[in-house]
């Protein structure tokens, strides 16, 4: 997963309030329970040292943001009486959290945010195709596609001195239509980088569809029956089919790090070598285990590249004035400030992986400290 989103609030100085919350709306006492915990989260932050003017920032976000159905949670993290990043939680969180510090409490959203897979799905018609695409950022676009072919479009039955000559040419409307369609969804998948095509719709239209794509988007095709409206399909089973596109190709870069890693033979492996990696700026990817108990620790200083395991050792960096930070935070922010990338990994995926953390390293040299497994 890429942490540029992670950005705007990585980048500048806390200290920073960090919000999550079930913000669940879907029943008749939800208003009032919401208010229940927004308030204790805000006598929490005031416990902690929150300033006013960040908790009223942070109210007017909490109290004024656009409900969505079902259960959802809000993540929020504010600094000097700004909010500076809001998100939606496809799930309210394990537990609502208010935490103040030098850095925010990203490893939440991170976990639940998981990895950003950029897709495209195509419904295909005989007349053309509506075009669905999301980026890596979570940024949605559409497109309708009307095909330059409109007459003739039906096949007709057997029969008739012309019968040959229309079921040639509501063919030949069909696959220029899909010809039309194919471009737009690739220029679509292009354009947002997409690792997966879903195409769907009824059996013809989107069969022509995926073979007129150019041969670099072949390999990315899912093709699916769901979603043609003459089968009674319904939405949520062509959603079923995009979850689950997207999920696969998700568990794919997983596997790709953990054999990376692997290759490393324990070098970058423990906390130790991942914090002296990142002082070198040597982390392509992080692997964690997440752990919302974890009571972990490190140091740091004003620059991402500043992240020690005790405080001598940043001074002797020349750091002045060490704070002392959530381990899993101070991480996060050092990869942010670096351009690598995390993978979260549950327990059972990395038994053996030594104090739950681990790195894939840009570079191993002769002065790379090897880790361990636990």
């Amino acid at each position: 997963m890429q942490l540029s989103f992670l950005r705007p609030i990585c980048d500048r100085p806390g200290p920073w309030t960090s919000v999550y919350l079930d913000a669940s709306r879907d029943t008749h006492d939800a208003h009032p329970a919401l208010d229940l915990r927004w308030r204790a989260l805000q006598e929490r932050l005031a416990e902690q040292g929150t300033d006013p003017e960040t908790v009223a920032a942070l109210d007017a976000v909490v109290r004024g943001h656009e409900p969505m159905p079902g259960d959802y949670g809000l993540a929020a993290f504010a600094t000097g009486g700004e909010v500076l990043l809001t998100e939606y939680l496809s799930a309210p969180p394990l537990k609502d959290v208010a935490a103040h510090a030098p850095v925010p409490h990203t490893m939440p959203l991170v976990a639940q945010r998981g990895e950003q897979v950029p897709w495209v799905r195509v419904l295909a018609s005989r007349t053309g195709a509506d075009v669905d695409a999301v980026d890596a950022g979570g940024v949605p676009r559409h497109a309708h596609v009307t095909g330059g072919n409109q007459f003739p479009l039906r096949r007709v039955q057997q029969g008739g001195w012309n019968h040959s000559h229309y079921q040639r040419d509501a063919l030949t409307s069909w696959r220029r239509n899909a010809g039309d369609a194919a471009s737009a969804t690739a220029t679509l998948a292009e354009r947002v980088g997409a690792e997966v095509i879903v195409v769907a719709g009824e059996t013809q239209a989107r069969q022509m569809l995926a073979a007129q794509l150019p041969e670099f988007w072949q390999d990315r095709v899912v093709q699916t029956d769901a979603g043609f409206p003459a089968d009674g399909a319904k939405q949520f089973k062509l959603d079923d089919v995009t979850v689950q596109a997207i999920a696969e190709v998700a568990a794919a870069h997983t596997d790709v790090a953990l054999d990376k890693f692997g290759m490393q033979q324990d070098v970058g492996a423990g906390l130790e070598a991942v914090v002296t990696a990142l002082q070198r700026g040597q982390v392509d990817t992080m692997l964690i285990v997440d752990d919302p108990s974890s009571t972990e620790e490190l140091w740091i200083g004003p620059e991402p590249t500043e992240i020690a395991t005790s405080a001598g050792e940043l001074r002797a960096m020349s750091v002045a004035q060490p704070q002392r930070v959530r381990a899993d935070a101070a991480l996060i922010r050092a990869l942010v400030g670096t351009d690598a990338g995390i993978t979260v990994l549950d327990s059972d995926q990395a038994p053996e992986l030594a104090d739950g953390v681990g790195a894939v390293l840009r570079y191993v040299d002769a002065s790379t400290p090897a880790g361990g497994r636990g």
